[in-house]
C-alpha cells in the first residue's frame, strides 16, 4: 500500500460493534493507513452522497480506497486483507458467494444494537487518534 492511497472506513457512530471495530483497526494500523469517519458526521454524510448511497440508513460499514468503495462483508473482508499480521489470511472468505457472505453480515448488522447495545450520540475520538478521524 502507498502513501498516497486512500483508505476511508464510513461507520455507525453510535453503534458499540462499529466503535470496537474501528478501535481494532487503529491498534492494529501503526502506519496510520486509515482514516475513520461515522455515517452521522457532516463528512461522513458528504462521501455518502458522492458514492450515491443512502445518507439516513447505516446498516453497512463503507470502505474507500482510492476511486472504488466497498460494502458489508466486502468492506470487512477488503479492510482486513489491508491491515497484514495475518489477518489477510481471512481473505480466503471471499471464495464464498457475495449473497451468502452478505447474509452474514446483514443479520449481523440487524441484531447489532440488541447484542452490543449503541449510544445516544457518536463517540469522540481519543486525543491520540483524533487526527485519524475526517473530523
Amino acid at each position: 500500500m502507498n502513501n498516497s492511497e486512500i483508505n476511508i472506513v464510513l461507520f455507525d457512530g453510535v453503534c458499540n460493534l462499529c466503535n470496537k471495530t474501528v478501535r481494532f483497526i487503529i491498534r492494529r494500523d501503526p502506519k496510520a493507513k486509515f482514516r475513520f469517519a461515522s455515517v452521522q458526521s457532516e463528512s461522513g454524510q458528504l462521501l455518502l452522497r458522492q458514492l450515491g448511497l443512502p445518507i439516513d440508513r447505516f446498516d453497512s460499514i463503507v470502505y474507500i480506497s482510492d476511486d472504488k468503495f466497498y460494502l458489508k462483508s466486502t468492506a470487512v473482508l477488503t479492510i482486513l486483507s489491508k491491515l497484514g499480521s495475518g489477518w489477510q489470511l481471512l481473505s480466503f472468505l471471499m471464495i464464498f458467494p457475495l449473497f451468502l457472505r452478505d447474509k452474514v453480515y446483514d443479520f449481523i448488522a440487524k441484531w447489532r444494537y440488541k447484542w452490543f447495545g449503541h449510544l445516544e450520540s457518536c463517540i469522540v475520538p481519543a486525543p491520540e487518534n483524533s487526527d485519524r478521524f475526517l473530523e
